[in-house]
């Protein structure tokens, strides 16, 4: 048996790992482009004065909600207070909630238009297309000449739209601008988001645009010319990132995009795992819908050569997950079959060359945290550290491409946010709780069956394969404890409140909570 599947075994385990060191390649490209002109945003920025007053365009600020009763009102707030003309401002609050929210959003919607801001309260009888349907129904009802989109956690500055605007050029789609956190310090979990964060978009989306290459609408943070969206085809929900799948056929039309480093609109980080790891399955999967859609007619576009590769490179970015999984998978055959044929270790090293590009991610993260001037050393052991929790995600992604496959329809599922900042703030008594997911035991197994790699390849002194079965390990072990971890923290605090409140029924309960 070993026989016969050596040279197969073989060419499938060269492919993934050569395919893994193209996308390795790809990233240090990325940082080294990012590095090399890390200083092109450091001109005067545009900004509109009052002497062109009358010449601002209508902007129409559109803010989808679904059940954000925690951070509904602050992001209102935040775009009323926008410092623009009130007779060009038009701001829609596309609410598709359920609960609490659709009162704290009316009263905060009535409160601001007594105070002379033309603002919006619209509601739909139902949630077709989710949050792509409620930002197509706004837009049929919109006035702008442009429309900015955040989404609910977000807290855009005063003069965002002061410091966006004067970037559009007549052939320029939509202008996208740096996401920042609101709750970085709150965990060890939020701060390992906060690295990847910024290292996409101080690194890739900046290393994109300044390369000539095409990036994406992140899908809020960010304004969209009204022609472009139309031209495009308007938003879809054909796929899970509707963000994406627009970019992407804009860009296909001709259009152009401008990306801002230095334009920074903070948000909240989620604080849960399983809303994290929901967040990510909804990236990816959609990511993936949006290769399987756009990636033929991308290559059948009369596009420079490069220009290509990075698009195609760029809308197949969870595939470094897939590879991670097949190579985890391969690791136990390729020991066995290098046990009974020693001379063959010289075949598989070969493949080492390749995995050097292991470390193009933590020079991605420390780079990301050099060009925001932070001191990257300080938090070089959580840098090392995410290269593992994002190796530890692979399981999930397979799930969203599983999903694909077997043509499993999914609902567009919103990232639970809570409204926190500081450490001594508490989410696990409040609502939008997530049920344990069970593919938690499918990681646990694959940290297993990688834990199983680790041992069978110390008994050989293979230590390549040692080494990076170790970090899928730590990375698989890490997120589904946390997951667990939490549940249980979630289950005791919830219960311990319930049994107080129901002890004590003088104490008024928060219907908030």
């Amino acid at each position: 048996m070993v026989d016969i599947l050596l040279i197969p075994l073989a060419m499938l385990y060269l492919l993934v790992v050569g395919m893994l060191f193209v996308y390795g390649i790809n990233f240090f490209y990325m940082t080294w482009l990012a590095w090399r002109h890390g200083h092109a945003n450091s001109q005067k920025p545009k900004t509109m004065t009052s002497t062109t007053m009358s010449d601002w365009p209508l902007v129409t600020v559109q803010i989808p909600i679904y059940n954000e009763m925690y951070v509904a009102e602050r992001i209102i707030n935040a775009v009323a207070r926008f410092d623009y003309p009130a007779d060009k401002l038009e701001i829609q609050i596309l609410d598709d909630s359920t609960d609490e929210t659709v009162d704290i959003v009316r009263m905060a919607v009535a409160h601001w238009q007594a105070q002379g801001v033309n603002i919006y309260h619209i509601t739909r009888p139902n949630r077709d297309g989710f949050k792509a349907g409620a930002l197509q129904n706004g837009l049929a009802q919109a006035k702008g000449e442009f429309i900015a989109m955040f989404d609910a956690d977000f807290v855009p500055p005063p003069d965002f739209l002061q410091r966006t605007l004067p970037y559009f050029e007549p052939d320029i789609a939509f202008v996208q601008t740096r996401w920042g956190h609101v709750n970085r310090d709150y965990s060890l979990l939020t701060f390992l988001q906060s690295l990847a964060i910024d290292a996409h978009f101080v690194v890739e989306q900046f290393a994109r645009w300044n390369g000539r290459y095409w990036f994406n609408f992140n899908g809020t943070a960010g304004i969209w010319r009204r022609q472009a969206l139309a031209d495009a085809g308007g938003w879809t929900a054909d796929t899970l990132t509707e963000d994406l799948d627009i970019s992407y056929r804009a860009l296909l039309r001709g259009w152009r995009a401008r990306y801002l480093r230095d334009v920074e609109v903070p948000a909240e980080l989620p604080v849960s795992i399983v809303a994290f790891r929901r967040q990510q399955h909804r990236w990816a999967r959609g990511s993936l819908e949006c290769a399987l859609k756009l990636g033929p007619q991308v290559l059948a576009a009369e596009l420079p050569p490069m220009v290509k590769l990075e698009a195609i490179l760029h809308l197949t970015g969870y595939c470094v997950h897939l590879l991670l999984f097949a190579l985890s998978l391969l690791y136990p055959a390729v020991l066995l079959v290098s046990r009974q044929y020693p001379q063959l270790i010289t075949l598989f090293g070969i493949a080492y060359v390749f995995n050097l590009t292991a470390l193009a991610p933590t020079t991605f993260f420390i780079v990301g945290q050099q060009q925001l001037h932070r001191r990257w050393w300080h938090s070089l052991p959580q840098i090392l550290f995410i290269t593992a929790v994002g190796s530890g995600l692979m399981i999930n992604t397979v799930r969203a491409a599983l999903q694909i496959l077997v043509r499993r329809q999914v609902q567009f599922e919103r990232t639970a946010k809570f409204g926190v900042r500081r450490r001594e703030e508490d989410w696990k008594t409040k609502r939008y709780q997530l049920r344990l997911d069970g593919i938690v035991f499918w990681e646990l197994a694959f940290a297993g069956l990688n834990g199983t790699t680790v041992w069978f390849a110390i008994q050989q002194h293979n230590w390549a394969i040692a080494f990076y079965a170790g970090i899928f390990l730590v990375g698989l072990l890490y997120v589904s404890g946390l997951t667990i971890f939490q549940a249980i923290a979630v289950y005791r605090r919830q219960r311990a409140f319930w049994l107080a409140h129901r002890r004590r029924p003088e104490t008024p309960v928060n219907p908030a909570q």
